[in-house]
């Protein structure tokens, strides 16, 4: 057997015991042109950190290291640790990390200015993800994520079909499908075919960051009874009579009448910046 076989994710399975775990939303990456597909729309820089999440049994693993300077990989599952060790044993620019990613200190991690998220992460926590580095204290310059099509497609929706999650990642950079994956080049195989997403921050949100809380106070309120209108959502959530919250709509130049999937971020913007005039 080649070395190579020796490492594939089926031979470490075998070798170490291991199942894929459904409770931990675990498929691994094996195609190798699907994963060459996820470094290549990564563009990493020679002297990039790269922060991968999830690196199951190291397939992409092994490719970020080629491509980067610095490579530090937090995996959530004890059980694959060895094996992960084996595989990467030969790459010296790689820290593996065990722990939860939604409990780390991000800048304790990763400090380094610009660096980059690539990952193949759960599907079951892929909101959480998003915002956990979104909202990290040092934001990196790129997301790459390989992610549920459907998840990806809602976060890629214009005005008219946008949803919270949508905006919480559009407030802090440009999404764009890069990839379509299909079911068959992961094991075990998901039930859905999955996106490479690609996400480039802006070097500053499109919200001020002293309005971010408002700003998503707001956009939770008005997508918390989607049906309604934000005259409606709004004046529920502020505790506001309906006629103060419509007007408070109509001086951001917003028909009151409108629901929160129809709002731009400029309109948000706009609403924000009155909103706090009016709450003063």
């Amino acid at each position: 057997m080649t070395k190579s076989a020796e490492l594939s994710v089926p031979a470490l399975m075998r070798k170490y015991g291991l199942s894929a775990r459904k409770s931990l939303g675990q498929n691994f990456l094996l195609d190798e042109a699907a994963l060459e597909k996820v470094v290549a729309a990564a563009e990493i820089p020679a002297q990039a950190t790269v922060l991968e999440i999830g690196p199951g049994l190291g397939s992409l693993t092994r490719h970020l290291a080629r491509a980067a300077d610095r490579v530090v990989a937090v995996e959530l599952d004890q059980n694959l640790i060895p094996a992960l060790q084996e595989v990467l044993s030969a790459e010296k620019n790689v820290t593996i990390l065990h722990g939860d990613i939604l409990e780390q200190n991000i800048p304790a991690l990763v400090s380094d200015p610009g660096y980059l998220v690539v990952a193949n992460i759960p599907y079951y926590i892929t909101s959480a993800v998003i915002r956990h580095l979104l909202e990290a204290p040092v934001r990196p310059s790129r997301l790459v994520l390989t992610m549920q099509k459907e998840v990806a497609d809602r976060i890629c929706a214009k005005p008219g079909d946008l949803s919270l999650l949508a905006l919480s990642v559009q407030v802090y950079g440009e999404p764009r499908p890069v990839a379509r994956i299909p079911a068959g080049a992961f094991y075990p195989p998901p039930n859905v075919d999955s996106m490479v997403l690609r996400v480039d921050l802006y070097p500053e949100p499109r919200i001020p960051n002293d309005q971010l809380n408002d700003f998503f106070r707001l956009a939770k309120m008005g997508f918390a009874q989607k049906r309604k209108t934000l005259r409606n959502t709004l004046s529920a959530g502020l505790h506001w009579a309906p006629e103060k919250a419509a007007q408070m709509l109509a001086a951001a130049e917003i028909d009151p009448m409108r629901r929160a999937e129809t709002l731009s971020l400029a309109e948000w913007a706009r609403l924000v910046c009155v909103y706090r005039e009016t709450a003063k």
